[in-house]
């Protein structure tokens, strides 16, 4: 039927039949009756049959350029514009005697079927998402954009995948699975508002169920399995074993040091593992990757004995010092401090680099801890040494101050190395409160080596070690009872000091003031006070007097006057000429 000459009803073909059959049988009326009764039956199935938006099957009966004849049946035919059958190149995948599904679509303006494959096959698929629904049954789609919310999904008519149920897990570029082809569930359909909604999640959850199942059956402490990483932190690996997590610890990647595992690995890498514990109930597994290698801190010091040299790969630098590997999964630290023997430096990084091969010596190792104390200054002469031979004990030295501290001077004795002269040793007699009192950085100044602890790397030096210690004179000069005199220098609640001599002083403790009690020394003296006392005791070591104006009040005997009168004539002797210019130090005021 493609032209206004085919197109003959049913109801004229049924007249001519009765006609031609009442010509051929005459007489016989009621034979006639019953074959027009039957025509009629016949088209009125033929007009129920091609029902306007019904959906048959057609057989392709004429195929031209712009149209392509279908038979529906009852010798009832209708054509489908060619354009819904042509493909990208233009072609028509469709033979004469082919069977196709249609939908009669409307009557042309001569009366002509419009029959529509692609409305037919919307319908199918409506019934399809209806049955598939129904039966929770997938469904395969091809994604087409990203839009607001999740993505387009064609599935034959469009359908939205919420963003929520494109994964397991939240997704954050969903671009990426534009144009792949996945298959879905169908979570609810409105066929009237032309909405479908889909979930990709709940299709992947029952895979990863049943792959769980499995896993947990074949799962074992000590199996080695493959897994896939899933995702990386700070402190470990967590390993997609198939429907189950294992957590791969950052002190079971290595046995060695691993402080970023970000550095060395990836998500999705593939990765052979140890199960170490399994715990069934909790579904918790722990996983090891450097039980797969054999441990290397069990032959340790049979590999790196002790003081022997190695040469190591630098793999970090921190502020406290230089980390070495010394084999792969074994590592040394440098100590800032044994690095070098008199360089100071701010940091590792300003003499080393990662990746830079240096000469270490084998320190210490702790099997236990897994730790390997490395030595880089070691490896090269000890200058300390060479001091301690260059400046015996008791040379005098001549350096420069290079810095002056609250409790001693530095001197440069050579490049790198300085000696102290602690506040002790700058004199035998002045009392010195800080030595920036007496001395400037860049001045120079000789000094006496008095100690050299190679060792500890120190450097002593003394000042007035150059001289000659007044205090062993002392206790010639003033014997236990002589009589002396001096004025008082200062008081305190146990006692005053009284200078005898230039910087030379000696305490009268509180108890030695009075024959009477005294409850406080500023009862009977004041500073600048004159006083005679008569020696106690000299401690050349301590360099301590201890003086008694109590005992001095209750002398009568004469050869303690005598003696009293002698040491006044003494006041201008050598020895006090020679000490003039020196101070007693704090310590004596201690005395008692």
């Amino acid at each position: 039927m493609g032209n206004d000459d085919n197109l003959i009803s049913n109801q004229e073909a049924g007249k001519e039949t009765g006609e031609e059959t009442k010509g051929e049988i005459p007489g016989d009326s009621s034979q006639g009756q019953e074959e027009s009764s039957e025509f009629k039956e016949l088209y009125e199935q033929s007009l129920q049959s091609v029902q306007m938006g019904g959906v048959l099957t057609g057989k392709v009966v004429q195929i031209n350029a712009d149209t392509v004849m279908v038979d529906v049946g009852w010798k009832t035919e209708g054509y489908i514009p060619a354009r819904e059958l042509r493909d990208d190149q233009g072609n028509i995948a469709l033979n004469v005697g082919d069977e196709i599904e249609v939908l009669v679509d409307r009557r042309d303006q001569d009366g002509n079927l419009v029959l529509s494959r692609d409305k037919a096959a919307k319908i199918k698929i409506w019934d399809d998402v209806k049955l598939a629904c129904e039966q929770n049954t997938p469904v395969k789609g091809t994604v087409i954009e990203r839009v607001k919310g999740g993505l387009s999904v064609d599935i034959g008519i469009p359908a939205f995948l919420p963003g929520s149920q494109v994964d397991i897990r939240p997704v954050r570029d969903l671009d990426r699975y534009v144009g792949q082809s996945f298959e879905f569930n169908i979570l609810k359909y409105d066929r009237k508002r032309n909405n479908v909604v889909l979930s990709r999640r709940t299709i992947l959850e029952k895979d990863r169920e049943a792959e769980k199942m499995e896993t947990l059956q074949n799962i074992e402490e000590g199996k080695i399995v493959e897994g896939v990483i899933k995702n990386i932190t700070d402190y470990g690996l967590f390993i997609d074993l198939g429907g189950i997590d294992g957590l791969l610890h950052v002190t079971d990647i290595s046995w060695g040091r691993i402080t970023r595992p970000s550095d060395h690995f990836s998500k999705g890498e593939k990765i052979r593992v140890k199960v170490l514990s399994f715990d069934r109930e909790k579904e918790r597994v722990a996983l090891g990757l450097k039980q797969l290698a054999e441990n290397p801190w069990e032959t340790i010091k049979d590999k790196f004995p002790i003081h022997s040299l190695i040469e190591g790969l630098v793999v970090n630098l921190t502020d406290y010092g230089v980390f070495v590997e010394l084999e792969p999964g074994v590592e040394g630290l440098i100590h800032v401090s044994e690095m070098f023997w008199t360089r100071e430096i701010k940091h590792p990084s300003k003499v080393l680099s990662v990746g830079q091969r240096i000469p270490v010596m084998i320190l210490d190792i702790n099997t236990e801890t897994k730790r390997i104390s490395l030595g880089l200054k070691q490896t090269t002469a000890n200058p300390w040494e060479t001091l301690k031979q260059k400046y015996p004990e008791g040379s005098v030295i001549t350096g420069v101050i290079r810095n002056v501290t609250n409790f001693g001077i530095f001197v440069g004795v050579e490049e790198g190395i300085d000696g102290l002269i602690h506040m002790s040793d700058i004199s035998w007699k002045q009392r010195v409160k800080h030595p920036s009192e007496m001395f400037k950085k860049g001045q120079t100044i000789e000094a006496m080596v008095l100690n050299i602890d190679v060792e500890h790397e120190k450097f002593s030096l003394g000042l007035k070690q150059i001289e000659k210690n007044p205090w062993e004179e002392l206790s010639v000069k003033y014997p236990a009872g002589s009589i002396v005199s001096g004025k008082v220098t200062n008081i305190t609640d146990f006692g005053i000091f009284v200078e005898i001599e230039e910087g030379i002083e000696g305490l009268v403790h509180i108890s030695e003031l009075s024959s009477r009690r005294v409850k406080s020394s500023s009862e009977l003296f004041a500073v600048g006070d004159s006083v005679s006392a008569i020696v106690k005791n000299v401690d050349p070591k301590s360099r301590k007097i201890r003086l008694s104006i109590k005992d001095f009040e209750a002398g009568t005997e004469g050869h303690t006057v005598n003696q009293y009168i002698n040491n006044r004539e003494n006041i201008g002797s050598n020895l006090s000429q020679a000490l003039a210019d020196v101070k007693i130090v704090d310590t004596e005021r201690e005395i008692g």
